[in-house]
């Protein structure tokens, strides 16, 4: 059974740092693309950075582009959100999704890890 695991989210101020990790058990990562969603409070789920499984194709949402980072390491089975210069509309719970290969059609979640950017 593929089980993800968020962590890393908290209250941060605009403009600071944040660190998300997402922990894949139950299967190899290397076969999975992974991908990062958030659902602020009200609206509907966005898709927010997507990595594949070499690590060399990644995707942004265009809101994030230039302040996020995805990124991977096979060996700890860990996909992880570098999140700088974050905006009070970055507030959301932050999830990641697994799926075999592609970006697209995630078929494993995560239950997620709240993030809050407020001064």
């Amino acid at each position: 059974q593929v089980q993800l695991v968020e962590s890393g989210g908290g209250l941060v101020q605009p403009g600071g740092s944040l660190r998300l990790s997402c922990e894949v058990s139950g299967t190899t990562l290397e076969d999975y693309a992974i991908a990062w969603f958030r659902q602020a409070p009200g609206e509907e789920r966005e898709g927010v950075s997507c990595v594949s499984t070499s690590g060399g194709g990644t995707y942004y949402a265009d809101s994030v582009k230039g302040r996020f980072t995805i990124s991977r390491d096979n060996a700890k089975n860990t996909v992880y959100l570098q999140m700088n210069s974050l905006k009070t509309e970055d507030t959301a719970v932050y999830y990641c999704a697994a799926n075999l290969f592609v970006c697209g059609g995630m078929h494993y979640w995560g239950n997620g890890t709240l993030v809050t950017v407020s001064s």
